[in-house]
Formats: C-alpha cells, structure tokens, sequence
C-alpha cells in the first residue's frame, strides 16, 4: 500500500508540473504559473527517490500507476469520462505494474 500511495503522489506531481506550463502555453493563463510547475516537478524527481527498489524497475512500473491518475485527471479535471476501453487500459497498465514491482526476489 505503502508503494501504491508513494506512487500515486508522484504521479500527481508529475501531471501538475506539466499540466501548468500547459494551461500557459495552450490558454493564455499567466506565465508565474511555470514557478509551481517547476516546484512540482523538482517534487516529481525527488518522490521517485523515496522507492526502494532500482530505479529502472520503478520507472518501468511508475508508468502504470501514472496511466491511472491521467485518466482520472481527464475526468476530474478537464471533465472527460473515460470510456471502457480507458479503464480496460488502466487495468492492464495496473497488472503489469504489479508484476515488475511485486515480482519474487531472490
């Protein structure tokens, strides 16, 4: 749970470290917003540091957690409701996930 949790924190870092300069960039919002996009991401960079494992295997793993949290930022954020064939990807991402990261060691 502990991974899960620290993964998820990541992600949203990462998403709002981009999701600012975006909203900049793509909608005339003001350009201060690049501060809190930098922090965030300084944020993203250090979370990944927190795991445990090498880092290789938490970034191939991060990504199926991140793939989650996109989607449900597209529906909580932009208003979009995934479609079935989202959550079946999100699904699949999450399986994959665990298997690189909950995998036996030896």
């Amino acid at each position: 749970m502990r991974t899960f949790l620290l993964f998820l924190a990541t992600a949203l870092a990462e998403i709002v470290g981009c999701y600012l300069p975006y909203l900049w960039l793509k909608q005339g919002r003001p350009i201060w917003l690049l501060i809190p996009a930098a922090l965030s991401l300084a944020l993203f960079a250090w979370l990944l540091t927190l795991h445990e494992t090498a880092a290789g295997r938490v970034y191939a793993a991060y990504g199926g957690v991140y793939i989650g949290v996109a989607l449900l930022w597209l529906w909580t954020v932009d208003g979009i409701r995934p479609t079935a064939w989202d959550a079946a990807g999100v699904v699949v991402a999450l399986i994959g996930m665990s298997i690189i990261m909950f995998q036996p060691r030896t």
